[in-house]
């Protein structure tokens, strides 16, 4: 039965065979219990020990300590028995001995498996944040893949990485034993191992794997050619590259396959050592539209999903804290439960999660969720069933956010939440503000930042809520509470529908994030601001693509720019551009990277009426533009510089680190600024310190105070802003 378990789980860690279990008050009493074994039945003449201690005892207090006491008593017992000390081999010794204690009861056990059970043997280069072979099968298992292994089901991971969920899914449908590679377990180097009998169970493993041919297509995709390349190497590895397929994909191209024409059945071959490889076949690509894509494209109703599912979607996608991109963490979720809903109707699907936000990203709701660990981080398995009535918007509020209203942290955050607004609202109609903060983190226990948003095409209200990410020393269940108590009474107290309500976690780094992109929806919505049209997103981008604290800000410029030629750098979505258009400016240049945000900016230009030949939207790096303006000789009177607090985009050369840089761009801008010109220069970064060379060079006035507009009166450091003359 131990060899059957150490070949067969594919879910299990370890296997203990149980020699003794007795009572030990302390050290010295459980070396001289653990030295009474006849260890002479287990370690024969040259064997190797290793000896482990787990547990919690009154007295051994350091698991080292005790597996020192242990590993004593087994050598002392064996060389007084033998006259020979056995060698201590802690890497796949002969022998490996576990003591565990709970109180002063201790079991002292043989580890039959030698190392973890998850090391099947076909695993090369892991890959980041590799997923454990068991923990995968776990899933598989869990998700009911072996019933629907044996129904003929498809299975996918559209983000495989090294192929694990994908070979263990391929092990489980083939019938084929995990341990049927491993070249060492425990029991190899034990006094009482039975070597034909462990021959007999290989032997009869390999029939059982020869006799098993799957029906079912059981595919991985990743955008990583590195990692497909990885994973078809371990397929090789596990015997199963006959029966899996890899391809380079994006999980956007993800969808199911038709299946290939029956062929003529082969004879079954023998399964070929690892030291005779061959290339890995290539899977073909197949652009036959599934039934799931032709309901979709049609318009019509979706059929009765069948009795069985049609596959199996299983996925670890990156969990945010592990890959330290916990935004883009979220759209890929989105962008996977979007894929679900479109593409693989009367599929089920499991989705390893490792934060519990990332799952409302999906838009399906869970049937079943499953607590289980990755190594040190606690996840959840959600299991859904992808069918019509499983759906629901991403972004909007769960049902589960009702059932903490009614708490006492509930109704505080809503008073005050309602103070907020009846402070605010009135203050934002007589000043034409259509967007304004109503909440930023006033109860430092409910971290997050609110915007309040009144559209004008289409009529309607939004919030737009960021969740600033906790620190590690506040636990889960207190961030989900405070989450949920904030969430239950949002759209009570400020009257917006859940529909129109938009959750992001935000975390704060030197890195700025405010130009990630989360989605692809496109949808645009009018917000009024100072009398002008500006358009806003609410779900592709981290940011809105208007920076309220900017506010003030922009009617400085405003106020500036009558008969001057005006510069925008780094100029986002123009929202600076389009107010120096309403103060008479004679022209306008708008340099960005981004050609999303330059067609942003032309549309915001249009949407005012000032979209023309003297506004001029330039698509280019900042820095390098600047050089070419100096040396071209141009000048401008009006300079606005908003650089990102932090950039890395591959569209330029090295890093833009503006505590570092931002003495050089001030330079730069200087060089193009005409006799009494003014620029103007904003950061959000945090604790910013201007360089003194600027002071010392140029006019400087420090205007932070008097940019911080009413609603951002209770963070007066969201941001600093200076005004910069060549001197008099």
């Amino acid at each position: 039965m131990g060899y059957r378990a150490c070949l067969w789980s594919r879910l299990g860690s370890r296997v203990f065979l149980e020699l003794a279990r007795f009572e030990a008050g302390d050290a010295d009493a459980f070396y001289a219990a653990a030295r009474e074994i006849d260890w002479s039945r287990h370690l024969g003449a040259g064997a190797t020990l290793a000896c482990d201690f787990t547990g919690r005892h009154p007295s051994i207090t350091h698991s080292h300590f005790g597996a020192l006491r242990l590993k004593d008593a087994i050598v002392d017992s064996v060389r007084d028995s033998s006259g020979v000390r056995p060698d201590i081999e802690l890497e796949r010794p002969g022998v490996r001995v576990h003591a565990h204690a709970h109180g002063t009861s201790l079991t002292i056990s043989l580890d039959l498996s030698g190392e973890s059970l998850h090391r099947r043997g076909y695993r090369g280069a892991a890959g980041e944040a590799p997923l454990k072979e068991n923990v995968a099968a776990g899933m598989l298992v869990r998700s009911g893949w072996p019933e629907l292994a044996a129904q003929g089901a498809q299975f996918l991971d559209p983000m495989c990485g090294s192929g694990t969920l994908v070979i263990e899914a391929a092990l489980i449908a083939a019938d084929r034993a995990p341990g049927l590679l491993r070249n060492y377990f425990g029991f190899l180097g034990w006094q009482g191992h039975d070597a034909r009998l462990w021959q007999e169970l290989l032997d009869e493993a390999r029939v059982r794997a020869r006799a098993s041919v799957p029906s079912g297509l059981i595919r991985g995709q990743d955008r990583d050619a590195t990692a497909i390349r990885a994973s078809r190497e371990n397929a090789l590895r596990a015997h199963v590259e006959g029966i899996t397929g890899f391809e380079v994909k994006p999980l956007a191209d993800a969808a199911p396959q038709e299946p290939e024409e029956p062929q003529e059945p082969q004879e079954p071959r023998e399964p070929r050592e690892p030291r005779e490889p061959r290339e890995p076949r290539e899977p073909e690509r197949d652009s036959v539209t599934s039934r799931a894509d032709a309901v979709v494209a049609s318009g019509a109703d979706p059929e009765p999903q069948a009795t069985a599912p049609l596959g199996l979607l299983c996925v670890n996608p990156p969990y945010g804290v592990r890959l330290q991109d916990h935004d883009a963490a979220m759209a890929t979720h989105r962008e996977l439960g979007a894929v679900l809903r479109e593409r693989f109707q009367g599929w089920n699907a499991a989705v390893l999660i490792g934060a519990p936000d990332l799952g409302k990203e999906l838009g399906l709701r869970a049937h079943r969720t499953h607590a289980l660990w990755n190594g040190a981080i606690e996840c959840r398995l959600l299991r859904l069933r992808i069918e019509p009535r499983s759906q629901r918007e991403p972004g909007r509020l769960s049902r589960g956010a009702e059932r903490f209203r009614d708490a006492p942290g509930a109704r505080m955050f809503a008073n005050r939440l309602g103070k907020n607004l009846k402070r605010l609202q009135s203050w934002a109609a007589r000043n034409d503000i259509g967007a304004y903060r109503l909440y930023d983190a006033d109860m430092p226990e409910y971290a997050f930042a609110i915007d309040l948003y009144r559209t004008i095409e289409p009529d309607s209200s939004w919030l737009y809520v960021q969740e600033y990410a906790a620190p590690a020393d506040i636990g889960l269940d207190a961030v989900r509470r405070r989450r949920g108590e904030a969430m239950s009474v949002l759209a009570e107290v400020t009257g917006v529908v859940p529909e129109h309500i938009r959750v992001r976690i935000r975390r704060r780094t030197r890195r700025g994030e405010q130009y990630e992109k989360v989605d692809d929806q496109g949808h645009f919505h009018l917000v009024r601001e100072g009398g002008l049209r500006l358009r806003v997103n609410f779900d592709d981008y981290l940011d809105t693509g208007l920076f309220l604290d900017h506010r003030l800000t922009r009617e400085r410029l405003r106020a500036a720019a009558s008969g001057k030629r005006f510069l925008n750098l780094f100029a986002y979505t123009g929202t600076a551009t389009v107010y120096a258009a309403s103060g008479g400016a004679l022209g306008s240049t708008t340099v960005d990277m981004s050609r999303t945000y330059l067609d942003w900016a032309q549309r915001n230009l249009q949407e005012n009426g000032f979209a023309g030949g003297t506004h001029q939207l330039v698509r280019a790096e900042c820095r390098e533009w600047l050089v070419q303006e100096v040396r071209e000789g141009r000048r401008y009177d009006l300079i606005f510089l908003d650089p990102p607090t932090f950039s890395n985009s591959k569209r330029m050369e090295g890093v833009l680190d503006i505590e570092r840089d931002h003495a050089a761009l001030i330079e730069g801008c200087a060089q193009v600024l005409a006799p009494q010109g003014l620029i103007v220069f904003s950061t959000n970064a945090q604790r910013f310190r201007l360089d003194p060379q600027v002071s010392q060079r140029l006019s400087v006035q420090d205007v932070s105070a008097a940019t911080i507009p009413k609603d951002f009166e209770r963070n007066p450091r969201i941001h600093r802003c200076f005004e910069i003359r060549q001197p008099s």
